[in-house]
């Protein structure tokens, strides 16, 4: 009752100023209190620790709580991810923000710019389904990663090859079923990224999959419809017409495998450098977004802070005073929600 209340007058400020609220609670004993939100513009790195995804870092309360809150996000469902590690600052050039982390836990959502979500209690998989959200689609991930749980038990309890064969089978089509009864292309996207993982077993039978079944094509279809201009839709795309075209040619000769192995580093690097080119103009209409919340002086400021000028140079250059640099400072900080220089930078910079 008490988190059906938070989340209703969560819902009615979310409403009233079209904004994103994305709160939960980390245990201090456990976790640092930093706090990450990422967007995940690549459904192959869902899972683990990326800078180029993180677009807020924030800092718990005395009590562990934490909440997210702007209006920059997109107004379509996105694939979101918040995270918690205990890898230290000064380890971040050697394993904190290269896609790994030891000791870190996540959640994937999906949400969009005016949603408020709530995680209760703790970063820990049972209170997973007690997520609050006004997005009907927000849980749905959380829901298959239940189902990957069930289908881990299943394949344990007999590793004869025939009981593989017949898990395959199973799963996949319990997995392709209920994405389909989910009504969300993200989603279904999140299952296909775990069925069709190369490292794991599971990609052999996809292959297999794949040639016959119809199912891939019109998830294909339905992110065409729904999400047309997504780097996740190209991606699919690209990737599903590689793996086509892997298993046409599976039974050519040597050198018919090797102009196959070089036509697909082609069209994988054409595929990327066009993903690449969608990601820019995404990144810069984000940051246009982002330089749209600050007035006049304080984007003349930001741009002098851009350029490494010290607050008395920058006093210099705009003819105003250090004191009057030093408040346009604290709001671009404020604006931008982070809190040094280097952050600023981080923005704007690769």
């Amino acid at each position: 009752m008490k988190n059906a209340f938070i989340l209703g007058f969560l819902l009615w400020v979310s409403c009233a100023s079209a904004q994103y609220s994305f709160s939960g609670h980390v245990n201090h004993k456990q976790w640092h209190n930093n706090v990450y939100l990422s967007v995940i513009e690549d459904y192959r790195k869902i899972s683990g620790v990326y800078y180029e995804q993180i677009i807020s870092k924030i800092n718990t309360d005395s009590l562990g709580y934490f909440e997210f809150t702007g209006n920059e996000l997109e107004n379509d469902n996105r694939i979101y991810r918040i995270h918690v590690d205990n890898c230290f600052d000064d380890e971040q050039s050697a394993n904190h923000f290269n896609g790994h982390c030891d000791d870190s836990k996540e959640i994937v959502f999906i949400a969009k710019n005016n949603d408020t979500v709530v995680f209760p209690f703790s970063f820990d998989k049972q209170m997973f389904c007690n997520i609050n959200a006004t997005n009907p689609k927000t849980a749905a991930l959380v829901k298959i990663d239940s189902l990957k749980d069930d289908m881990k038990f299943a394949y344990g309890e007999f590793r004869s090859e025939a009981s593989r064969k017949l898990n395959n089978k199973k799963w996949f089509k319990t997995f392709q079923s209920y994405g389909e009864q989910l009504n969300e292309p993200l989603a279904e996207l999140y299952i296909y990224a775990f069925l069709s993982n190369r490292s794991h077993d599971l990609h052999e039978y996809y292959l297999k999959d794949l040639e016959n079944n119809p199912y891939y094509d019109k998830l294909l279809n339905r992110l065409k419809k729904r999400y047309p201009d997504l780097t996740y839709t190209a991606q699919y795309e690209n990737e599903l017409a590689s793996d086509k075209y892997s298993i046409q040619k599976s039974g050519a000769s040597i050198s018919n495998k090797h102009f196959i192995i070089y036509a697909l580093l082609v069209l994988s690097l054409l595929g990327n450098a066009w993903l690449w080119s969608i990601l820019k103009k995404h990144k810069t209409k984000k940051k246009s977004i982002i330089k749209e919340t600050l007035t006049n002086q304080e984007q003349k400021v930001l741009d002098l802070l851009l350029e490494e000028k010290t607050n008395k140079e920058i006093a210099k250059t705009l003819f105003i005073s250090l004191s009057t640099v030093k408040t346009h400072v604290n709001n671009v900080y404020r604006k931008l929600n982070v809190q040094s220089r280097e952050e600023a930078k981080s923005l704007f910079t690769k």
